[in-house]
């Protein structure tokens, strides 16, 4: 089911959007992340960096919730991603609480939304159209890249 976007949600998702163009633009994987408050304020933002750093654990939500630092009030914050988040990120949000996830497509990765849901996060699909064209301009222009992102093997010779 895909929801409105309320004001906040979007203002995230339009942070999380920017900082996958910066990934993109820095030669890494175009996946960016937000974390906002109820009160509409941009806590942290984060993109993949796992190219550029060279930490297989360096996707986006991770970096932005590391960039968010220490905190105690996880549990009023909403994490936005461009793209439905991976097992690795969905605990990362699960250990910290984070009740809402707004998610900008999942139609070129399904990550473990069905873990959110089943640990009572509410889940937002925007089906965002910049976030579905920009994943699959990069996964058909460099899938040996993504795959590699995601931990399929390559094709046996």
């Amino acid at each position: 089911m895909i929801k409105i976007l309320g004001k906040h949600d979007k203002r995230a998702l339009d942070a999380a959007y920017e900082q996958a163009c910066k990934s993109l633009a820095e030669g890494g994987i175009p996946i960016g992340s937000a974390l906002i408050n109820p009160a509409g304020e941009i806590i942290a933002v984060g993109h993949n960096e796992r190219v550029q750093s060279d930490d297989p654990t360096a996707h986006a939500e991770t970096v932005c919730i590391r960039n968010a630092g220490r905190r105690r009030d996880w549990h009023t914050l909403t994490l936005a991603s461009t793209l439905s988040p991976c097992a690795m990120c969905t605990g990362t949000a699960i250990l910290h609480r984070i009740p809402r996830v707004v998610i900008g497509e999942h139609q070129t990765f399904m990550g473990r939304e069905d873990w959110l849901k089943g640990e009572s996060v509410e889940v937002i699909l925007a089906n965002d159209p910049r976030c579905i064209a920009l994943m699959e301009a990069f996964i058909a222009e460099h899938p040996d890249l993504w795959n590699e992102d995601i931990g399929v093997p390559p094709e046996e010779e």
